[in-house]
């Protein structure tokens, strides 16, 4: 799973996830991709999840990027506490994503292999994805 090696700030704030990515909105590395269409957090969990379903369709052939990293601490209180007393423990981490990000990128396989390991991603993610490939010019 991916989790920062440390932060800078134990615990951050929950934040607003608005408007459309101006970075990381394009295509970098491979040849296809997986587009975020709504903004929403992913967890180090689903991403992992992700990563994990589209390795086992491709077979070993291929390479594949992952464009989001989980940065934000998320905190959770335990079960039964009343209220007041502090802001709780960092429980997971979550990557922030914006409508128009750029989540997994894939190259070295045919096209109808790579949509198929991003669709099979894309139900493990809490968010709307877009499968994109790059424009040849």
């Amino acid at each position: 799973m991916l989790i920062p090696s440390r932060t800078k700030h134990r615990k951050v704030r929950k934040g607003k996830i608005r408007g459309v990515a101006t970075s990381g909105n394009y295509i970098a590395f491979g040849d296809y991709a997986l587009q975020a269409q709504g903004n929403e957090r992913i967890t180090s969990r689903q991403i992992e999840a992700s990563r994990q379903a589209m390795t086992r369709y491709i077979k070993r052939g291929g390479k594949i990027w992952i464009r989001i990293f989980p940065h934000t601490p998320v905190t959770r209180k335990p079960l039964d506490v009343k209220m007041g007393s502090g802001k709780g423990n960092p429980e997971f981490f979550v990557a922030k994503v914006r409508a128009g990000t750029i989540l997994f990128e894939m190259q070295g396989v045919t096209e109808e292999i790579a949509r198929e390991a991003m669709r099979l991603a894309a139900h493990k993610l809490p968010v709307k994805t877009k499968f994109l490939m790059r424009e040849e010019s």
